[in-house]
């Protein structure tokens, strides 16, 4: 009589995984994990453009705020000498 192909149910009715269940739930769990990766990755260099992208508007901001300042400046010299 052969009992490898005999099932009986485990306790509390959880069957035990197969050999070749667990081989494909590995290759399954490498494929999510390798998958969560590259998505990791994409989000990085995504995140890195956005950051590149921000500190050049800062700069553009900061270079427009200290052309104001100057004219600010220059308006309030004038409006003392005025006076």
């Amino acid at each position: 009589m052969d009992y490898d192909e005999f099932e009986e149910p485990a306790a509390w009715g959880v069957a035990s995984p197969k050999t070749g269940d667990i081989v494909r739930d590995a290759i399954r769990k490498e494929a999510v994990i390798k998958e969560i990766i590259a998505c990791q990755e994409d989000l990085r260099a995504a995140m890195l453009a956005r950051v590149q992208s921000v500190e050049k508007e800062v700069e553009k901001l900061a270079s427009g705020n200290e052309t104001l300042q100057m004219y600010i400046d220059n308006l309030t010299v004038q409006m003392a000498k005025r006076r």
